[in-house]
């Protein structure tokens, strides 16, 4: 009876896909976006790997690699941030968590300035920059009022939520500085910009809540795991990315082999010390329940990425070239960011639509499948021929998975819960 009455509820509500359905909760709306950035800006980039393997002859006003990276760190993933930090965060504050109406939008403004920007880029880095607006704008009122649940919550511990309130803050001045940078037409600013945003916003953001969330969530599905996050493995992590968002700013100053030297046996510490914590949270024990594991994994390929960046620097500073170039950072951003992307949003959708939680078979699949367009990813990086080859297979490779992820999930965006209960 209890099915049929739930089942009656969604239809009465409305079973079918519809926009409005949208605006029932914070994260459908913002995940809904995040996934048409993520979609468009996927296919976008192997098109341009396309272009370089056979020559389609686009356009190119502003250099691809600007715009790929500035659209790769700013462009979805602070949208599905803002709709994971109004769905958990007023739970973690204890607050009134926002209606959608107040951070629509914002989110709508930091869509339409991410989905202009690798168009706009062909044919006039003016116009790439003016896209830059309105994402800046809708960061920014996201920042604000992010800061707002924070400053009215009278929680005893707010330490991850300012954390993240700090790398909402860095992410916002590293937009306006990628706008300077191609207003100037400072390819090296620019691009230094957003390796900041990407070590000292993005990163920042992942470790705070790894920190917070996936002991915990280990411990709920495995009893037998303890929830261990002592606050100062939280200070070492935020100690990492922070050294690495300074770094490039170092670059710009010096090339001398010493830095070279410090950088890659800071990284290659900083990568031992990830992968042990990889086994300290429960590694072993997580691969029993896939959506655990699909966090776990992803951590660990933080830690790799480390490493590999660690090794690259250490011989650039014995031999003036670097080792693997680009490998330890798409071992960090696809590898790591990619992976607990998929593993977060995955489990909040599903939880929050009266869902299992669950990795099915077909979101198992896709995972390992980005696991496999990883570490083409990594094999680019080698000097062979094939190079090229091996970067237009990861960039498709990485547009399938996730527009097939995308479709799945973004269908629940736009429907009434299943049990039917509001959100």
């Amino acid at each position: 009876m209890k099915s049929v009455a739930v089942s009656s509820a969604a239809r009465g509500a409305g079973g079918g896909w519809s926009w409005r359905w949208l605006e029932a909760a914070p994260h459908r709306l913002a995940f809904f976006l995040a996934m048409v950035v993520l979609c468009g800006s996927g296919l976008w980039w192997a098109t341009i790997q396309l272009d370089r393997v056979v020559g389609i002859g686009l356009p190119y006003d502003l250099s691809p690699s600007v715009v790929h990276s500035a659209l790769m760190t700013f462009g979805f993933m602070p949208l599905f941030f803002s709709g994971f930090l109004f769905t958990a965060g007023p739970k973690w504050l204890g607050v009134q968590a926002p209606t959608v109406r107040r951070v629509r939008t914002p989110l709508l403004l930091m869509a339409l300035g991410w989905l202009v920007w690798p168009v706009a880029g062909h044919f006039s880095a003016t116009a790439a920059a003016a896209a830059l607006l309105p994402a800046f704008a809708g960061l920014s009122l996201v920042t604000l009022r992010f800061w707002r649940l924070v400053r009215a919550s009278a929680a005893p511990d707010r330490i991850h939520a300012k954390c993240i309130g700090v790398a909402l803050v860095v992410g916002c001045v590293c937009i306006a500085g990628v706008a300077a940078g191609v207003l100037a037409d400072n390819g090296d600013l620019a691009r230094t910009f957003v390796h900041t945003a990407l070590w000292g916003f993005v990163a920042a953001v992942y470790v705070t809540v790894a920190h917070r969330m996936i002991p915990f969530f280990t411990s709920s599905a495995l009893p037998m795991v303890r929830a261990w996050r002592p606050f100062w493995v939280l200070y070492v992590l935020v100690g990492v990315v922070a050294f690495e968002a300074a770094a490039a700013w170092v670059e710009l100053a010096t090339e001398a082999p010493a830095w070279f030297a410090l950088r890659g046996a800071v990284e290659l510490c900083a990568g031992a010390v990830t992968l042990w914590l990889c086994v300290a949270w429960g590694l072993v024990q997580s691969l029993k329940v896939r959506l655990v594991a699909m966090l776990h994994i992803g951590f660990c390929w933080l830690g790799i990425g480390l490493a590999l960046s660690g090794v690259s620097h250490l011989a650039q500073a014995r031999t003036g070239a670097e080792w693997l170039p680009l490998a330890g950072l798409h071992a960090f951003t696809m590898g790591c960011l990619g992976s607990l992307m998929v593993a977060m949003v995955t489990r909040v959708t599903c939880g929050h639509s009266g869902r299992a939680l669950v990795a099915d078979n077909f979101v198992w699949t896709l995972f390992w499948l980005l696991q496999g367009a990883t570490l083409l990813r990594i094999a680019a990086a080698a000097p062979l021929d094939a190079a090229p080859e091996f970067t237009l297979a990861a960039a498709a490779s990485w547009a399938g998975v996730l527009t097939a992820w995308a479709l799945r999930y973004g269908a629940w965006y736009g429907r009434p819960r299943p049990d039917g209960r509001p959100g």
